[in-house]
């Protein structure tokens, strides 16, 4: 317990620089996102002793402290993280962007049977997570993706990036899901402040929702 209470701290004393674009780009010190918290936790240990789970120092700064601020709003949410990118940045495959350490993947919150918030089960099986095919309703077995758990860290993400000068340039969900995240406690918020890509996606994002943050980034030249 010790260590995840401890590691943020201690790797997020450098400064990250990154380059070009998220479909182009590289990141200098990129900074590993702590494997869990006491609400939160990796998509899969093996990406992130791979090193898939590296954010330029800005944008961990702004999930890590999203993560705190939620476990104040809803302390009953749990919540999983996807993939993220290289620590030097680059081509991350199979994504198409992730190169210079400011996207992420945020695994859909869901609820059980019970209406209890679950961590989404990630695992080789369901290629950890990003194989996992909900409906048009939110839905996908047993589970049911929670819209008001989605909507709480997308507003807190928001109030963060803000706070810390940091902007949120896209955010990517599956065109059927957006109408339900728009009918929660925070929807007129997100619908005001964040930007959703028009149209579909190459592939489905209604396991995860993608999120680009906005820094200034040097001209890059590869």
């Amino acid at each position: 317990a010790l260590s995840v209470i401890l590691f943020p701290l201690l790797s997020t004393a450098g400064e990250s620089t990154c380059y070009g674009n998220t479909s182009k780009g590289r990141l200098e010190n990129g900074v590993k996102l702590p494997d869990s918290g006491r609400n939160f936790r990796s998509y899969s240990s093996v990406g992130a002793v791979l090193g898939r789970t590296y954010l330029h120092s800005s944008a961990h700064k702004v999930v890590v402290d999203t993560y705190a601020a939620i476990e104040k709003s809803m302390p009953d949410s749990v919540y999983v993280y996807g993939e993220t990118g290289w620590k030097d940045g680059g081509r991350i495959r199979p994504h198409r962007t992730h190169q210079n350490g400011l996207s992420i993947d945020f695994m859909v919150p869901v609820t059980d049977t019970s209406g209890k918030s679950v961590s989404l089960p990630t695992s080789t099986i369901n290629k950890y997570g990003y194989n996992i095919e909900f409906d048009n309703n939110g839905r996908y077995k047993d589970l049911k993706i929670d819209f008001e758990s989605m909507a709480e860290h997308l507003y807190q993400l928001s109030l963060t990036a803000k706070r810390e000068g940091v902007g949120i340039s896209l955010v990517i969900l599956d065109p059927p899901l957006l109408p339900m995240l728009l009918k929660t406690k925070r929807g007129a918020y997100i619908r005001k402040n964040l930007p959703f890509m028009k149209g579909k996606a190459w592939v489905r994002h209604d396991d995860h929702y993608h999120v680009d943050f906005s820094v200034p980034c040097k001209p890059f030249h590869g």
